[in-house]
């Protein structure tokens, strides 16, 4: 399930999910807050999402065990 492909399929829901608040906001004097609103917060949301995905998917430090004594440990 936790793939490179995930990023992708996740980013085009946001995209239909913003094109969806863009069409569907409600009419009238707010219409543009509603929009603004609404895509900022989907948008937000898949980037903390993709963030966290990615750290966890390729990690910069990789874990070490430090109860091990270093005569066993293999670099």
């Amino acid at each position: 399930m936790a793939n490179g492909w995930s990023i992708f399929i996740g980013l085009a829901i946001i995209i239909a999910m913003c094109v969806a608040a863009w069409v569907f906001s409600p009419k009238g004097e707010n219409q543009v807050l509603w929009r603004s609103s609404l895509i900022l917060a989907f948008v937000s949301c898949y980037l903390m999402w993709a963030i966290t995905f990615l750290a966890q998917l390729h990690p910069l430090i990789e874990p070490r065990r430090s109860d091990i004594r270093k005569e066993f440990v293999h670099h």
